[in-house]
């Protein structure tokens, strides 16, 4: 009988132990038979359904942070700022240097003209201090060149024997006898206006009178009008009369002749 009992015990828990799973099984150490302890049972019917939601628990979240990870992956790298290639780094150098050749060969060229210009500013500003450099001495030796002309044409023709007496023709008087000593200070006085005429010629100082050759128009670039007379048989603006010479110094007027203009109106 008690082997009977034993017979239908062990059958009972092996089916027992076929519907349980195979990790909570144990096995007496007096027995070749596997039990279930009780522990065992109890640990594995509480403990099982936590466990497995645990795993699955932590095999979700950790699928949502990989999803996240994924998700988030390419803004960080779109919002890495990205390395710049060697290539356009040498283009920009290289439009850098352009920009500075062009830079530098403007300037060049600016400081070459301006160093031209001041070669010609130079050359031009030593060309009329040397052509005018005398204008102050020219300007103060022409009154002095008045009074000797002054002195010459006060001299009247007749006291050089060149014109009539003025006795009446019926006394049967000839011309005048010449004064030789004034003939010859005459003489010396129009010589040395000569040569002080030619010697100031020689330094670009010319003399010019509006009445030679029948006189002209009155230009206020060269003449200077003292005073406005009528005249008959001339226009108005003509000179008819120089009271003093004009003179210029290589070109340049130094001094306006004074004339006068004829004003009929």
């Amino acid at each position: 009988m008690f082997r009977r009992q034993l017979l239908r015990q062990s059958r009972s828990l092996s089916k027992s132990l076929t519907e349980l799973p195979q990790a909570h099984l144990r096995r007496s150490p007096f027995s070749s038979a596997t039990f279930i302890s009780p522990r065992a049972s109890t640990y594995a019917s509480t403990s099982l359904p936590s466990r497995l939601q645990q795993r699955r628990w932590q095999s979700s979240e950790s699928d949502k942070t990989t999803a996240s990870s994924e998700s988030t992956a390419p803004s960080t790298e779109e919002s890495k700022p990205t390395d710049p290639k060697p290539e356009d780094a040498s283009k920009e150098e290289l439009e850098k240097t352009k920009r500075e050749v062009i830079d530098l060969k403007d300037k060049y060229l600016r400081s070459v003209a301006d160093y031209r210009n001041l070669q010609d500013r130079t050359r031009r500003d030593m060309d009329a201090a040397r052509q005018f450099a005398i204008q102050r001495f020219a300007t103060d030796l022409l009154d002095s060149i008045d009074n000797l002309d002054r002195a010459l044409s006060s001299v009247p023709p007749t006291a050089l024997g060149k014109g009539q007496s003025g006795t009446d023709s019926s006394e049967g008087s000839g011309p005048a006898e010449p004064n030789k000593d004034l003939q010859n200070l005459f003489d010396g006085l129009k010589m040395t206006e000569e040569i002080l005429m030619n010697t100031l010629q020689k330094h670009g100082i010319e003399r010019f009178d509006p009445m030679e050759n029948g006189g002209r128009k009155f230009d206020p670039n060269t003449d200077e009008a003292t005073f406005f007379t009528k005249v008959e048989g001339k226009e108005d603006g003509d000179i008819f009369y120089t009271q003093s010479k004009g003179y210029k110094l290589n070109g340049r007027v130094v001094r306006a002749a004074k004339v006068g203009i004829v004003k009929n109106s």
